[in-house]
């Protein structure tokens, strides 16, 4: 008989106007790693927040039974203090803290005259070496990469004594080195006894990890695959998570590139915004016809985020230096509003951050980019603006009650449609789309992949920047490979392979080490 650590019975759980949970169940064996799959907006998260407390006793129905006790956790405490530890997709870290503050925030170890400094680094170094992070504990989190970050955040759960690890989306800011090492790091700790739970879109990570996959859909439970032999087959894990078959991951575009060149970038070199003697860009020239997707691919912090931002109006460094032509004509952006009036478009990789205003609704949102179109003497015309927001609503199938609906209490994927929207309202003829699928399930991939190939049927231009090269292949008609802020490879796609591309950054780290 299956010694269960967990299991979570008919639980239900209600917003307003939405059943984001109905009657779910979940049962987790003890030492396994089991994977919770679904599109968004199927409930994972909410699921997880009802497990750790997040959600407290009292706003949901059913039965959370841990280590055979039948548990009411009113906070995120209650159930830390049982061995629950959850790590949400949006790390919460401290950047000006180092990385000892960071991890014993809020969980401080105290001596006789406030907190012992002594003791904090020192488990923080027993934790760090656990998780195989090398950087001293007084680093500062804002001085180590993504990749480092989310090991603090699961040393920080060892600190806890945890028996249950609860990760949301772990390895979707990390590039597939960073998060190859993060999935044996699982491994390891199964081998130790740990029990995790992973809630990831990357499908092949699911199979790689995964003792067994219970996948969720529109707020119920469909099914529990065992996956013990690894021998999962990733289609049915998407039959069941989008109710239909998906016999292509990438819809089928007729390719109708123009002769014209969209936009071109010649020489362009950015520094680095604090430390200005740091080249993050260098030299660097590339162009995007009419008609075309080109895909930029690049291991963590080759200059793809930055090279964007700053071709965009100077949204980031200093220092810039180089030309930038749209249309053909040259063009001397120094601020995003400039760069919007010259047709350019920039969908950034941090949609909660820096994309949308989660306060606000759909609607505010959707025009926010170009709020001269829904103005009248300087006052803007709401029914205008809701009319809008109803079109790209119907046109992107963003799932959602309203269009009065905060922008916050959407799922990832639909989100996403909304910063999408918002840019596609502002009608840009170059958009740059920086990790445009980042956490978000297959499904939601899909119509974002739909919607691509739509603008450049349009006779638009669009960038794609993506850590998974999987859909640079899949989507792109070019593709630039950028490493150290350098373009160290171009290629057509047909000539181009994930082997290919990888090489080309080892041959130019190679060239960097022998100069």
């Amino acid at each position: 008989m299956a010694d269960h650590i967990l299991v979570m019975k008919n639980i239900t759980k209600e917003f307003p106007g939405v059943k984001a949970l109905d009657n779910v169940n979940l049962q987790v064996e003890r030492g396994e790693i089991h994977a919770l799959v679904g599109e968004n907006g199927a409930g994972k998260s909410t699921l997880m927040n009802v497990l750790s407390g997040t959600y407290p006793f009292g706003s949901y129905t059913g039965d959370i039974i841990y280590n055979g006790e039948v548990c009411h956790f009113s906070t995120l405490k209650d159930s830390e203090k049982l061995g629950i530890v959850i790590i949400h997709q949006e790390l919460a870290l401290i950047p000006e803290l180092s990385i000892g503050e960071n991890m014993f925030l809020g969980n401080e170890r105290k001596g006789r005259f406030g907190i012992d400094w002594d003791r904090t680094y020192h488990e923080a170094r027993t934790h760090m070496d656990q998780v195989g992070l090398k950087e001293s504990e007084h680093t500062l989190i804002k001085d180590i990469g993504t990749g480092k970050q989310q090991l603090v955040e699961i040393a920080k759960a060892l600190s806890k004594n945890v028996k249950l690890l609860i990760l949301d989306e772990p390895t979707s800011s990390l590039n597939e080195e960073d998060s190859k090492m993060l999935l044996n790091l699982l491994l390891e700790f199964k081998k130790q006894g740990m029990t995790s739970i992973i809630i990831s879109h990357k499908l092949n990570e699911i199979a790689y990890v995964a003792d067994r996959i219970t996948v969720l859909r529109d707020g119920s439970t469909i099914e529990t695959i065992d996956n013990h032999d690894r021998s999962v087959d990733e289609d049915r894990i998407i039959r069941g998570m989008v109710g239909r078959e998906l016999s292509d991951r990438f819809p089928k575009r007729e390719r109708r590139v123009g002769s014209e060149i969209g936009l071109e970038v010649k020489n362009w070199t950015v520094h680095h915004p604090v430390y200005t003697e740091k080249v993050v860009d260098d030299n660097v020239s590339f162009y995007v016809k009419k008609g075309e997707i080109v895909g930029f691919s690049g291991l963590q912090g080759a200059g793809r985020t930055e090279l964007a931002m700053s071709i965009f109006g100077h949204a980031y460094g200093t220092g810039i230096s180089g030309q930038l032509f749209i249309g053909g004509k040259e063009v001397h952006l120094r601020n995003e509003r400039q760069a919007i009036e010259a047709g350019l478009a920039y969908v950034t990789e941090d949609r909660k951050g820096n994309g949308l205003i989660l306060p606000q609704t759909i609607a505010v949102n959707n025009t926010l980019a170009r709020l001269d179109k829904v103005c009248s003497g300087g006052v803007i015309d709401t029914v205008k603006e809701n009319l809008v927001a109803e079109e790209y609503r119907e046109k992107l199938k963003t799932k959602t009650p309203s269009v009065q609906q905060e922008a916050g209490n959407l799922s990832g994927g639909n989100q996403q449609k909304v910063l999408l929207a918002k840019w596609m309202y502002a009608d840009a003829d170059v958009l740059i789309l920086d990790e445009p699928t980042r956490g978000i399930d297959v499904g939601a991939k899909y119509e974002i992949y739909c919607i691509m190939n739509d603008l450049v049927a349009q006779g638009k231009s669009v960038i794609m920047i993506s850590s998974e090269m999987p859909e640079i292949l899949g989507m792109c008609d070019r593709i630039y490979v950028m490493n150290e802020g350098r373009i160290v490879a171009e290629m057509n796609v047909e000539d181009a392979t994930q082997e290919k591309i990888m090489a080309a950054i080892l041959r130019s780290e190679k060239n960097e080490e022998g100069a």
